[in-house]
């Protein structure tokens, strides 16, 4: 599998399409597996980039460098060692942070920002959650941490509508190699991130887009991000943190018209 050697570390990347150069960048997990069917929807219209995290998936498993700012350094020359840049920066909860980042820090690699279900500045519940969420993956294990995380991050009325999805999720995340030390140094660095001085700075266009019943990081994030963000765009659609994978077609549309855009 194609591997990029940036910033100390060998990143896993999967390539599907052609096209303008699209970069799909997953939340927490980690793993470009996370983004389910949206790959495929994209990869009929773009060069679609789906990157591991540094310590996730099949990327290396780095003893340091868990920060937003070393992520959006290791996708931006990620993106100019293959010479793919500028790119459509599509990114999901943290990945929704390394875009905003990578807006600011690599602008010479971005096009335009899609900023999915994320956040500017922690707060007290987006803290007390993920402290909570660290205890039962140190206490409990990483199975019984995901089985938790379908709550947080399926809307209520999919989990009860599409059980059967969110176990096939629940297996598919709990299949994927991980390690719990840099696990937990991943939720301190989301617990961490606070970018909401330096976001009137980013000069790139914007679309900002949540779930409406999302639980992880409540719409009012999202419009805290479009507030501060020159010239972004709202959308709020049905569904809850994951609600790309719960209704793909209505979130691929939202984001491919604002693509189309710019």
């Amino acid at each position: 599998m194609p591997k990029a050697s940036v910033n100390g570390i060998e990143l896993h990347y999967e390539i599907h399409g052609e096209g303008d150069p699209v970069m799909l960048i997953t939340g927490l997990g980690g793993s470009g597996r996370g983004w389910g069917p949206q790959v495929p929807l994209f990869a009929k219209n773009y060069l679609t980039i789906v990157p591991d995290h540094r310590g996730a998936g099949q990327t290396t498993f780095a003893e340091d460098g868990y920060t937003i700012e070393q992520h959006a350094s290791d996708m931006a020359e990620t993106l100019r060692t293959l010479d793919w840049g500028p790119a459509h920066i599509i990114g999901s909860s943290t990945g929704g942070a390394i875009a905003t980042v990578m807006a600011l820090d690599e602008p010479d690699v971005v096009r335009s920002i899609v900023v999915c279900s994320s956040w500017a500045k922690t707060d007290d519940f987006f803290r007390h959650q993920f402290e909570t969420r660290k205890l039962t993956l140190v206490d409990s294990g990483v199975r019984a941490a995901v089985e938790a995380n379908a709550l947080f991050l399926f809307a209520p009325t999919y989990l009860r509508d599409h059980y059967d999805k969110v176990q096939e999720w629940i297996e598919m995340v709990s299949s994927i190699p991980a390690d719990v030390d840099i696990m937990v140094k991943r939720i301190d660095m989301i617990i961490a991130h606070d970018q909401l001085r330096r976001l009137p700075d980013i000069q790139k266009p914007c679309l900002v887009i949540v779930g409406k019943e999302d639980f992880c990081t409540p719409p009012y994030f999202s419009e805290e991000l479009a507030d501060v963000i020159p010239g972004a765009e709202l959308a709020v659609l049905q569904g809850g943190h994951f609600f790309y994978m719960e209704r793909p077609a209505e979130f691929h549309d939202r984001v491919r018209d604002f693509i189309e855009k710019h």
